[in-house]
């Protein structure tokens, strides 16, 4: 809920890559038993109840950006294959006998330290270091209240007030949320702003 997404888009949007698609990927929330079709699809066949092509993440986004959320909840075996994927620029689908070019920007968020994951052994060292060409932190929105009233006059404008906000917010409002904790971080700032 901090903005990870958000910022991925941002990332996308301001690159050479911005025509192409941008997809995103959450690892966190799909069974570790179809992330590899998610990620790289699969051939009719492949499995039970594969009966039907599936074009996979990076093949979507052929020219554009993976956006791969939660990647420190990637099983360690398709972190093999997703490291194979970055350093050889190409993949199978699940079931498939084809080479297809990955022509894609990777961009990932945790969570999670992967670095105290690789230490631990449950992160994938080589990997982390691919992914880790630039970091990004997106603190959490208790980390920077000063947010709060442009984020709050964002989510009005796209909720298409167009008023100013103190025709809307009575006196203290802004800085009464400045004074909760945020547990849910911009996602619960949204939905208190759309209640």
């Amino acid at each position: 809920g901090t903005g990870k997404e958000v910022v991925a888009r941002a990332i996308h949007e301001a690159s050479p890559r911005k025509n192409g698609p941008l997809e995103t990927v959450d690892c966190g929330s799909l069974l570790p038993t179809l992330v590899a079709s998610e990620l790289f699809g699969h051939e009719k066949g492949a499995f039970t109840g594969a009966e039907h092509q599936h074009l996979g993440a990076f093949e979507r986004a052929a020219g554009g950006t993976v956006f791969l959320d939660e990647i420190g909840e990637l099983p360690p075996s398709l972190q093999t294959a997703l490291l194979g994927v970055i350093e050889r620029r190409s993949f199978r689908r699940v079931g498939g006998t084809q080479s297809i070019s990955a022509d894609v920007r990777v961009i990932s968020a945790t969570h999670r330290d992967l670095r105290r994951e690789v230490n631990a052994g449950t992160f994938r060292q080589d990997l982390f270091y691919r992914l880790a060409v630039v970091t990004l932190s997106v603190p959490p929105l208790r980390e920077r209240l000063e947010d709060i009233p442009l984020l709050v006059e964002h989510f009005l404008r796209l909720l298409g007030y167009s008023e100013p906000l103190e025709s809307l917010l009575p006196p203290g409002t802004l800085e009464s949320l400045g004074q909760h904790r945020w547990p849910g971080n911009v996602r619960e700032l949204r939905n208190v702003v759309e209640a």
